[in-house]
């Protein structure tokens, strides 16, 4: 009966993972299979594939037949290798002992680059991890920013405009103001009053020359009177003396 070495699909719409069977050729892909050696899921990176080495071996050198999606795990896996070791040893190209040691060489080689892959992915992975967190933190932040921003604005345009409050530095300049302008009013007052008092003055003294003008001429005009009067009477005595 001629066997095959493939692939069974498991899983869901979107997530397929598959178990890796040996089946007779003629059977369905899902249906009824003789052995299960592994399973494969391709959904990891790297993909997950978990084995039967010594099973898978053994089906392969009594004949049975991968497809080329299992043909390519067991590669990945070393069956392959192996197989073709153990051919050798048979030729007589190499003992037993030499295959095991080129195989043992092969999977260490295989393990390291495992290993540094993953870490590579994993590294990448926490960089793309840190760069959208931060792209999104910015995208938050510019949203918040707006959100605030409207906020104020709604706040601002529901409550009245508020009273400006004069700073105390802001009000003593008024102040200074105020008292410099009535400093001044009260200078122009005293000024004024100066000026009024010094004109009182003045025409106090034009007053008082006047009235001694005034005395004066009474006294001149009365002089010339009694003049007259002692003339006269003189002249009547004379002509008294006369007669």
């Amino acid at each position: 009966m001629p066997t095959k070495i493939r692939l069974q699909r498991h899983g869901r719409k979107g997530y397929a993972y598959y178990h890796i069977v040996i089946a007779d050729s003629k059977a369905p892909r899902d249906g009824k299979f003789i052995e299960r050696i592994g399973s494969y899921n391709p959904n990891t990176n790297p993909a997950t594939i978990d084995l039967k080495f010594e099973r898978a071996l053994y089906w392969l050198t009594t004949g049975a037949q991968p497809t080329d999606t299992t043909r390519n795990i067991l590669s990945a896996e070393g069956v392959l290798l192996k197989k073709h070791l153990l051919e050798g040893a048979k030729k007589g190209a190499f003992d037993v002992e030499e295959a095991d040691k080129r195989f043992e060489a092969w999977k260490a080689g295989k393990e390291s680059n495992t290993v540094k892959t993953k870490e590579q992915l994993a590294a990448q992975k926490q960089a793309d991890l840190k760069a959208r967190q931060k792209a999104e933190a910015e995208v938050n932040k510019a949203k918040a920013a707006e959100q605030a921003q409207k906020k104020a604005d709604a706040i601002a345009a529901a409550i009245p405009a508020p009273v400006v409050e004069e700073t105390p530095e802001e009000v003593a300049e008024p102040v200074s103001e105020v008292v410099s302008v009535e400093e001044a009013v009260v200078a122009e007052e005293v000024v004024v009053a100066e000026e009024v008092a010094v004109a009182e003055v003045v025409e106090e003294a034009v007053v008082a020359e006047v009235v001694e003008e005034v005395a004066v001429s009474e006294v001149v005009e009365e002089v010339p009177v009694t003049a007259v009067v002692e003339e006269v009477a003189s002249t009547e005595v004379v002509e008294e003396v006369a007669e």
